[in-house]
């Protein structure tokens, strides 16, 4: 009877074991001296971890022409951040390839050695902000949680939790922790001109539909330093083209005539977009 006994308790251990295996475990903390960049990945188990990046881009804040303004302000609150001095969660938003996400990682890389550090969150794991904030809080570095490209569609999980990090949850913010986020869409939430007609009762009996606008804009509302991006002129165009083409060694004369082509590479592509530029430049810098 003992050795059956024995012979139980260990197949109940063993099953308990799996079924602790698959469970969602709480978030540890990386190896922090592994990198300056980590990204929150959620595996299908439903454990999430900061992996390290290996390789970190080497996008610097002179690489980027023609968006100074944007670059300044940027520039302005992360040298704060740093600093420990008051700094705001920012929303980039604005016309694709203008350079958004390039300015983050150049930041990235411009304060990483007075310790800045970046976190990325894909939009579908945002309801893991608090986990993540957790982690880092007690850290005595500056962690920026860069969201990539973000939108939302109606009743989207990731919606509200952002919103509550951002502003409005109990518990306060942590100061070593802000949002740096980018997005095509300026209020992050798909709007339609029948949510203007704020004084008409809609069909599905909405009572105050005024107000449905004012929950879509609250979230944007929410991160206290907007930066937009406009496309570019073919002058400002053909600016970052030669300063592309100029960090991969080309000379000035092969610059010059590449002008024409750099104007048939946008055409085809229908953008004149930094990041066009660049995959011009790339292009022909090779091949010269």
């Amino acid at each position: 009877m003992n050795e059956q006994f024995q012979n139980l308790l260990a197949r109940v251990e063993s099953l308990v074991t799996r079924i602790e295996s698959v469970l969602p475990q709480p978030l540890s903390a990386p190896d922090w001296s592994a990198s300056v960049a980590y990204r929150y990945r959620k595996r299908s188990s439903g454990h999430g971890s900061l992996e390290p990046v290996r390789h970190v881009g080497d996008m610097r804040l002179g690489n980027l022409k023609e968006i100074d303004d944007q670059k300044e302000k940027i520039r302005r609150n992360t040298e704060q951040f740093v600093n420990g001095k008051p700094a705001n969660n920012v929303l980039l938003t604005g016309s694709r390839g203008t350079g958004k996400s390039s300015l983050i990682k150049a930041c990235l890389n411009e304060y990483a050695a007075r310790g800045l550090r970046l976190i990325e969150v894909d939009k579908a794991d945002l309801t893991d902000l608090p986990d993540i904030v957790d982690v880092v809080a007690d850290q005595p570095e500056k962690f920026i949680v860069f969201c990539d490209d973000l939108s939302f569609e109606e009743g989207e999980p990731g919606y509200k939790a952002l919103k509550s990090i951002l502003d409005g949850s109990v518990s306060a913010a942590s100061p070593n922790v802000l949002i740096y986020a980018t997005s095509n869409r300026r209020h992050l939430l798909p709007e339609y001109m029948t949510e203007n007609l704020t004084y008409t009762h809609t069909e599905d009996g909405e009572v105050h539909p005024g107000e449905v606008v004012e929950e879509k804009i609250s979230l944007s509302e929410r991160f206290g330093l907007w930066v937009s991006f406009y496309p570019f002129s073919q002058e400002e165009y053909l600016t970052i083209v030669a300063q592309w083409l100029s960090s991969f060694g080309v000379d000035a004369e092969a610059i010059a005539a590449a002008r024409p082509a750099s104007l048939v590479w946008a055409l085809e592509r229908g953008s004149r977009s930094g990041r066009v530029a660049y995959q011009f430049a790339r292009d022909y810098a090779g091949n010269v």
